[in-house]
């Protein structure tokens, strides 16, 4: 079965059917006994231990037979033809007509399965197990109302036959009918005490009822009765989940695979997501060995280790199982993909560009790749070749906004602010409500001179996540810096630094609009601060050199303004501002010589996202 990851479990129509077609004796297919309901079929009518009672005619008998034969042949359309060559022999048979609706839904035909469910359930003189398939075949059909009918009749011929009652509540559960589902559940169970199916179904009216514990309980119930009953430990453990109680989920699967089936692979797939999710690593690896020391060759089950060996951050683990995994299928691009990754955070990254490369060679279509290609190229300050796979993804995967990020960050990289622009807003296109990219198309206005378009993307990005953080501090600092809603960018500064009180250009940025507000003490702890967070930071400095200046510490000044210039030597307006405020030719100074020969020595680190303080 396909294991049912909702953990509300209202949605049961579908399953409802099923149920009602598969648990009840029935002509259809021996299923007095049937324990399983999430198969997607009725098994097939071939599979009754012992012929039905054939038309009394003689031809009618012979067809009859015939056709039951086929069934257990599998040959349906051969069976179909033998049934109605026996109903034509004896119109009256109401035997040959519950075959025929069987036959006819197995294959899929409603209307003719409805067609003979209608004359049975109109006829006289049935077993209630009849009735009973019958009202499973119009309710799967959509008629509930003539189907409780069928059930209602089979009720009255033998009312302590509980499991007629089981069917009646879950159609009543899907119209909402909770109360009177109930009712009939339990009154179902009076007759039929160990029945698993009564139990279940009763969980399952809880759950609509919003009762869980309850549903716990009755689960609990069906498991005692029935320790192979599939269905409860399954619901059981969804109902954990539901929860949060993920912990509990993982007792009531292993419990399942100890006790019912310990082959069932969706289960157990399941059983390991459980345990990453709870990071529980080790529990996850030996649920893999199992299944690998039940089929070696089991592709998925490896995967699934490698996936664990990254979590844990044992990179060669896992490097060296996707490895094996592409030996045996080469063509597995997000296998290869993930294999990229891997090799990127093992810092070996010409191999990682080698495995994203031969993935596009494979496919020159395949999206993942060329996002995680250009995003590294982006981060090698390749921004050519960053921008040509980026460009390919957002063709590719236009509704997702990351690749328009990174494009739109490279073209901001490469000075090309209106590309950058261009870049930002056809990703706003398609993703109108993403925050991220209207706080980038904001920086990329900023760098075009166009600060009214600087203000509504922000102010955008604002309104869609007001707990933006760095639109809350690229907006407060640049009112700041420009000496403009002073109140406003403290306003602004403040938030940011209450969402992320450790982020040192924040700090900076409330310390900077305490300085224009005068507020200079204030603006001396936020930027010293800054300082002790971020450590050497040009911008900082110099923020700091001008809060001594205004305190009439020229010493301290003097001091934070060289090393600011230490740092970033080609500041032009800084050396300007050195020499007018009498503090001599900063040029001259050793450590500025030194620092000019070290930024004409090494390059720059590469970013990796935009400056916190606009230039």
């Amino acid at each position: 079965m396909v294991w049912n990851r909702r953990s509300s479990g209202h949605d049961l129509t579908v399953f409802a059917i099923k149920l009602i077609i598969l648990f009840l004796p029935c002509v259809l297919a021996a299923c007095a006994t049937a324990t399983q309901p999430q198969q997607t079929a009725p098994p097939p009518p071939a599979t009754a231990q012992q012929p039905p009672q054939a038309a009394p005619e003689s031809d009618a008998t012979y067809h009859f037979m015939m056709g039951h034969q086929a069934e257990l042949a599998q040959d349906l359309d051969t069976a179909l033809k033998e049934y109605q060559a026996a109903l034509k022999a004896d119109p009256t048979s109401q035997e040959v007509k519950s075959r025929l609706a069987a036959l006819h839904f197995a294959l899929g035909d409603m209307t003719q399965a409805v067609q003979y469910a209608e004359d049975v359930g109109q006829g006289t003189g049935h077993e209630p197990q009849l009735l009973t398939q019958m009202a499973g075949i119009l309710a799967s059909a959509g008629k509930p109302e003539t189907a409780i009918e069928l059930l209602d009749k089979a009720i009255a011929i033998n009312p302590e036959r509980g499991e007629s009652y089981f069917p009646k509540s879950l159609i009543l559960l899907n119209q909402k009918r909770i109360a009177e589902s109930e009712q009939v559940a339990k009154k179902g169970l009076q007759y039929a005490a160990d029945s698993p199916i009564g139990y279940y179904y009763l969980g399952r009216i809880s759950i609509e009822a919003g009762n869980m514990e309850q549903a716990l309980s009755s689960f609990d119930r069906a498991i005692s009765v029935n320790p192979s009953f599939e269905p409860a430990y399954l619901a059981q453990a969804s109902v954990h989940e539901s929860r949060q109680e993920k912990d509990k989920a993982i007792a009531v699967l292993k419990l399942y695979l100890h006790q019912v089936n310990p082959r069932n692979r969706e289960v157990r797939q399941h059983l390991i997501q459980l345990y990453i999710a709870t990071k529980d690593y080790a529990g996850g690896l030996a649920e893999l060995e199992t299944m690998l020391e039940d089929n070696p060759g089991d592709l998925d089950a490896q995967l699934r280790m490698a996936l664990i060996y990254g979590e844990k951050k044992e990179f060669s683990k896992a490097i060296a199982q996707l490895t094996d995994i592409l030996k045996v299928k080469p063509a597995e691009l997000k296998v290869r993909d993930y294999l990229g990754y891997l090799y990127e955070e093992t810092k070996d990254l010409p191999k990682a560009m080698e495995t994203y490369r031969y993935n596009l060679h494979l496919d020159p279509r395949f999206a993942d790749s060329h996002i995680h290609l250009g995003v590294l190229l982006y981060r090698l300050k390749q921004f050519p070749e960053a921008v040509t796979h980026l460009d390919e993804a957002v063709q590719l995967m236009p509704k997702q906004p990351e690749p328009h990020i990174v494009l739109g960050l490279a073209h901001l990289q490469s000075e090309q602010f209106e590309k950058a622009s261009q870049a930002f807003q056809e990703g706003i296109r398609h993703n109108p409500k993403n925050a991220d990219l209207h706080f980038n198309l904001g920086t990329a206005y900023d760098k075009l001179n166009r600060f009214d378009d600087v203000e509504r993307a922000m102010e955008t990005a604002l309104s869609l996540d007001p707990h933006h953080a760095d639109a809350l501090n690229y907006l407060g600092y640049s009112y700041a810096e420009r000496d403009m809603k002073i109140d406003q960018a403290l306003s602004l500064t403040k938030r940011a630094v209450a969402l992320k009180p450790e982020n040192g250009y924040y700090v900076d940025s409330l310390g900077w609009a305490f300085y224009k507000s005068g507020l200079l003490s204030e603006a001396l702890t936020e930027i010293k601060r800054a300082v002790s967070l971020v450590g050497d930071d040009p911008v900082i400095y110099e923020h700091l050199g001008e809060v001594y200046m205004k305190q009439h510490k020229m010493t301290d000044a003097r001091d934070a303004w060289l090393h600011s210039l230490e740092l970033d030597p080609s500041n032009e307006k800084l050396l300007q501002r050195f020499r007018e405020q009498g503090m001599a030719n900063p040029a001259y100074e050793d450590r500025i010589q030194q620092a000019k020969r070290r930024v004409s020595e090494k390059a720059q680190s590469p970013q990796t996202t935009p400056q916190t303080h606009p230039d």
